[in-house]
């Protein structure tokens, strides 16, 4: 796929596992608490949790209690990690073109003792599953064409919610959240959404220069 993509950066198409030379382990706050897990070479932020993912996880309400989440693009898993913490109860879909990142997201919810993460493939998951809530720090780098697809696949999977993110009794956060960096497009993404989807976008909170969308359907 990179020779067709020469400008996107390589870890969004690594595909071997890392080997035990390239992972490393480094300590990450996940969910309150704390953790140790294993990044490498490759892969989106192996050093640490980038600041888009960082103010997603700031920003974000807490996600439903039950059903299936998506973690698309899912790298090495700390939004993975953070709503199979959040949501014992709940199927997580980590979600990545890259085998090196579905590797480490498996190998970090092993570490952390989460057995309801799925790490796949796209054409891995079940036609059947709709998804109660949607993570993603997209990979804006890849270009709108390829952007606008993965997200025309992912968002049409939503199962319906209310559009007021605050809390309920299956947990807050329905829909999808995606955060997008301003001066990369986030409005407009926003109105592409809207106009091509059909679905309404909320800008809701922008901080160090990316800002959140919450789309539902």
């Amino acid at each position: 796929m990179t020779a067709h993509l020469p400008d996107v950066p390589d870890h969004y198409f690594t595909g071997g596992p890392a080997t035990a030379a390239e992972r490393r382990s480094v300590t990450v706050p996940i969910a309150g608490r704390t953790v140790e897990v294993e990044v490498a070479p490759g892969v989106f932020s192996p050093a640490r949790i980038d600041l888009g993912t960082q103010v997603l996880l700031r920003e974000v309400p807490a996600p439903p209690v039950s059903g299936d989440l998506l973690d698309l693009g899912c790298g090495w898993g700390p939004l993975t990690l953070t709503l199979a913490t959040l949501s014992p109860e709940a199927t997580v879909w980590a979600v990545d073109v890259s085998e090196r990142a579905l590797d480490l997201t498996r190998r970090n919810a092993e570490r952390l003792g989460l057995p309801n993460v799925r790490p796949c493939l796209p054409d891995d998951v079940p036609d059947e599953v709709t998804f109660a809530a949607i993570w993603s720090n997209p990979p804006i780098r890849v270009g709108k064409a390829v952007l606008h697809e993965m997200l025309r696949r992912w968002l049409a999977r939503l199962t319906p919610s209310a559009p007021d993110p605050a809390p309920g009794p299956d947990g807050a956060g329905g829909g999808a959240w995606l955060v997008v960096q301003k001066n990369l497009g986030s409005d407009s993404l926003a109105r592409w959404i809207e106009a091509d989807l059909g679905l309404p976008v909320t800008r809701t909170n922008s901080a160090k220069g990316y800002r959140i969308l919450h789309v539902t359907c």
